[in-house]
């Protein structure tokens, strides 16, 4: 059993790996997670999330009605959802010393400019029942594939070693969802969006599932201070998310949903601990380079993520 301190004060107790030493020596995880919390209103902490993908979609609705074409009415729609999510971040975090430095928040712009942007042009991925009703059974097919895909990325060591690259950040917010191996990102694109490109699924639903895809996964990294309630048994947010980042393996090989925690449900890997708060991120080896270009090798480097 691992000791740790819950939710700012009392002591929780959790399962852990035998002989495995959750921290090193020195500040402890109640010292971080606590420095700096403020409370954050509940108008905030519930309405938030619905709010800013509210927005997002009748954004997008208003800019493809105006003529532009789905592909850009996405994209803008993402970029002014994840100006949004960055004034949040700002003003109410989840932890205040997840905000990140210039040099790491520029790797991980390299990362979502690179990787997540231009790599499906790259790739060529180009993105009746009414298209809401399209791009929900496409959500939920889409993200079956996709939760048992990020299962064998942490099965499988050689899977493992690329998928390190997206576990390796210290902290969450929003920017560093797009932090992933180009290798991998290649694969997800294979089999979450391209079979239905393929299948002549129209752009207008590629465009809905994008905006959706894009805005939830802002919110899921985000060092946004929110409290999804009921929505966490549907949507794969950060209150989840982060324990899929914990550092120890019992905790974050779970909540495997990209999208959808519904998969989780199903399979019994859904984690959301009511009496605790995660602790501390990352990778074993807290030494693990972070640099984009860095990172391009290390999969290739075996127990790298170990130290």
């Amino acid at each position: 059993m691992i000791r740790r301190a819950g939710r700012c004060g009392g002591e929780a107790h959790i399962p852990g790996n035998p002989g495995q030493t959750p921290h090193p020596a020195g500040r402890s995880d109640d010292d971080s997670r606590c420095q700096g919390r403020r409370p954050v209103p509940a108008l905030i902490a519930g309405g938030s999330y619905p709010a800013i993908l509210g927005f997002a979609f009748v954004l997008f609705q208003a800019l493809a009605t105006a003529g532009l074409h789905v592909t850009l009415a996405s994209h803008l729609a993402a970029v002014a959802a994840a100006v949004l999510i960055t004034l949040v971040e700002i003003r109410f975090p989840y932890r205040v010393g997840w905000r990140p430095g210039m040099r790491e928040a520029g790797a991980d712009a390299v990362f979502m400019m690179v990787v997540q942007i231009a790599l499906p042009y790259l790739l060529s991925i180009t993105l009746v029942v009414s298209v809401a009703v399209q791009a929900c059974l496409m959500l939920l097919a889409a993200d079956l594939v996709r939760y048992w895909l990020h299962r064998a990325f942490h099965r499988f060591t050689f899977m493992w070693r690329h998928h390190a690259v997206h576990h390796s950040p210290h902290r969450l917010y929003w920017l560093n969802v797009g932090r992933f191996h180009p290798i991998e990102k290649a694969l997800q694109l294979t089999v979450d969006t391209l079979p239905f490109a393929l299948l002549g699924v129209a752009n207008e639903v590629l465009a809905a599932y994008l905006v959706f895809y894009a805005v939830n996964g802002f919110f899921q990294h985000s060092n946004c201070n929110v409290r999804l309630g009921p929505l966490n048994y549907i949507v794969s947010g950060p209150e989840l998310h982060r324990w899929h980042h914990s550092e120890l393996a019992v905790e974050s090989n779970r909540n495997f949903g990209n999208n959808l925690i519904v998969w989780d449900l199903l399979f019994g890997t859904r984690f959301l601990p009511s009496d605790r708060e995660v602790g501390r991120l990352g990778l074993i080896n807290r030494k693990y380079p972070t640099g984009f270009f860095a990172q391009m090798k290390t999969p290739f480097v075996p127990g790298l993520d170990k130290g």
